[in-house]
């Protein structure tokens, strides 16, 4: 039985590198059977959290925010496995990325003891350079303060402009993640 993949991608640019790692990572999933659903970020309007903790009253609003982050919601509930894809910006995830992921804290509040769902995740990221260490940082301790499962990374560095990633052997690895969850 598929499985659903929330995939958020935090690159602006839409025709990046970022953006090729993820469209790798989606055909090996979708060929395994698994259901995708992508948002990229950067064409959503997504303020950022307002720390206000006054969410969680309506399951299905859960945000006191009524922005494009109410399309994200349903598929997050349903979501066995997220995906979060960003370029590397000043050594960690995007803006975008963080902005959105910070305001699936009103999911938790749902729940009286702020419990977050359990999920699996995988981790995708490209780079000019390959300074991944703060990102992964980032990463694992959100694995663990989440009690979520990463299933992977793929870190592809060297790729500045759009398409330097063309031919780079971190589209495979993509795709086999991709494949194998």
């Amino acid at each position: 039985m598929g499985r659903n993949i929330l995939v958020l991608n935090g690159s602006p640019r839409m025709n990046g590198n970022t953006a090729a790692l993820v469209e790798q990572f989606t055909k090996g999933a979708e060929q395994a059977g698994h259901r995708v659903v992508r948002y990229d970020l950067q064409r959503m309007q997504i303020h950022p959290c307002l720390g206000c903790c006054q969410g969680g009253k309506d399951p299905q609003s859960p945000c006191v925010q009524k922005d494009d982050m109410l399309k994200i919601y349903p598929d997050y509930r349903e979501a066995d496995l997220v995906v979060l894809a960003s370029p590397l910006y000043y050594w960690t995830v995007s803006g975008q990325l963080k902005c959105a992921f910070d305001r699936l804290f009103a999911v938790a509040e749902c729940n009286a003891d702020y419990e977050n769902p359990k999920k699996e995740s995988v981790l995708l990221m490209a780079a000019e350079g390959s300074g991944f260490e703060e990102s992964l940082y980032w990463y694992d301790r959100l694995m663990d303060h989440l009690g979520w499962t990463d299933r992977g990374k793929v870190l592809c560095g060297g790729v500045f402009h759009a398409g330097d990633i063309r031919g780079n052997s971190k589209l495979e690895d993509a795709y086999q993640l991709g494949l194998r969850i």
